[in-house]
């Protein structure tokens, strides 16, 4: 029963974030097939947008290393699920950015 348990623990945030993963990246496939990937006029905005998924997956990352010195929990474990959860925080902050302001149309 405790090696069940444990081999649960190992892979329980795998198959989180690979969930995620897939989610995010069957999404942005079929937003590319579709051509309707976010397009921004301004250079800066093109960025900025195109940086948002990554830029979220740091930000889980560095909430999730701050989260694990102040709570009994592993690191390995809370690394991967920040990672995870930054990536789908940083698809959503993609979405709305890039259906804000000035698109092209």
């Amino acid at each position: 029963m405790g090696l069940a348990l444990e081999i649960a623990r190992i892979l329980l945030p795998l198959i989180i974030v690979c969930g995620i993963a897939v989610f995010v990246v069957f999404r942005m496939k079929h937003k590319y097939k579709k051509g309707t990937l976010g397009k921004k006029k301004s250079k800066g905005a093109q960025n900025l947008l195109d940086s948002l998924i990554p830029l979220g997956m740091m930000i889980g990352c560095a909430v999730a290393i701050l989260f694990s010195i102040f709570f009994p929990i592993s690191s390995l474990f809370t690394i991967s699920l920040g990672a995870g959860i930054g990536l789908l925080f940083g698809y959503f902050a993609y979405e709305i950015y890039s259906k804000k302001g000035e698109n092209y149309e």
